[in-house]
């Protein structure tokens, strides 16, 4: 950490191992958040000519602020990525303002970028069905097909990420009525399973010509090691492209598309919040690409004063 004091490092060091404890963000994000302010120090140590104590973000002037943006926007940096980064440094600096009685207000202030946010895109239902049936041509061994089969079948049918469904290890077959699945941030949700992500899962264990201990991964690739989420996002396009499906049709896809014909066939928003593990409504809703009118009716229906 060039240009960092002691004093900032340790402090740095405090607010990481609290995102973990106490906020519960995954050891991802927590990296990511602590690389955006690492840096966001690091610049203001070389912008300024000095190494950054704890006091160097006691009010500090917004040109120093603007300068960062600039310099960040400059190496390349999208807006996305800029309102990210400033989101980490706010956290940051209003954690250490309230531990050490310091005035955070310039950058708790500051304004993101704006950006465009880019909405998921579904598949229709027919779609939906046919890339989970495609995607076995992909392969000429019957167990692969299975294998990639019954992970898109967990994603559609259960609205799982795909670090969830190549998660799982072999005990959880077969699969029970219910799945208790352990999502972003160490939370655990209850998602039911349907019948034929069972069957799906069934067939693969069935064909599959690697032992299964109950502690070890469900997922195998082809030399039996944890199968790497990147050969299901090959499948996929493959599939998609046999299809003349667009580029936007991924494995998350299949999860977006199983939110959005839930909520299409009438289900709450918020079950669908709980089934997908979203803290935020708003996360939900991004994931449902229905239209002002579904939403509505489904206010209506819902709203107490309705």
């Amino acid at each position: 950490m060039t240009g960092i004091s002691p004093g900032m490092r340790d402090a740095l060091a405090r607010w990481s191992a609290q995102l973990t404890a106490v906020d519960g963000k995954s050891a991802n994000t927590v990296r990511a958040y602590t690389a955006d302010v690492t840096g966001f120090l690091a610049f203001l140590a070389q912008h300024r000519g000095e190494a950054g104590g704890i006091a160097s973000l006691d009010n500090l002037p917004q040109t120093d602020l603007r300068a960062w943006m600039a310099h960040e926007r400059g190496r390349g940096l999208s807006a996305r990525s800029l309102a990210r980064a400033l989101s980490s440094v706010k956290n940051f600096a209003a954690w250490l303002a309230d531990r050490n009685d310091q005035d955070a207000t310039v950058l708790l202030a500051a304004r993101a970028p704006r950006f465009r946010r880019k909405l998921p895109r579904p598949l229709s239902e027919e779609a939906a069905a046919d890339m989970i049936e495609t995607v076995a041509d992909q392969t000429e061994e019957p167990w692969v097909a299975a294998r990639d089969q019954a992970v898109l079948t967990l994603l559609y049918g259960c609205g799982l990420r795909i670090s969830e469904a190549l998660g799982l290890n072999a005990s959880a077959h077969p699969l029970p009525e219910v799945l208790r699945i352990t999502g972003k941030g160490g939370k655990t949700r209850i998602v039911p399973v349907l019948p034929a992500a069972r069957a799906a899962v069934a067939e693969y264990v069935r064909l599959c010509p690697f032992d299964l201990p109950p502690d070890a991964p469900l997922f195998r690739g082809k030399r039996g090691g944890p199968l790497n989420p990147r050969l299901i996002a090959l499948a996929t396009e493959r599939a998609r492209m046999q299809l003349g499906l667009p580029a936007s049709v991924t494995p998350h896809a299949m999860r977006h598309s199983f939110a959005t014909h839930l909520l299409s066939a009438g289900g709450d928003l918020r079950a669908i919040q709980e089934l997908l593990g979203h803290a935020s409504l708003s996360t939900t809703q991004a994931y449902t690409a229905v239209d002002a009118a579904r939403l509505m009716e489904v206010y209506e229906k819902a709203h107490p004063r309705a």
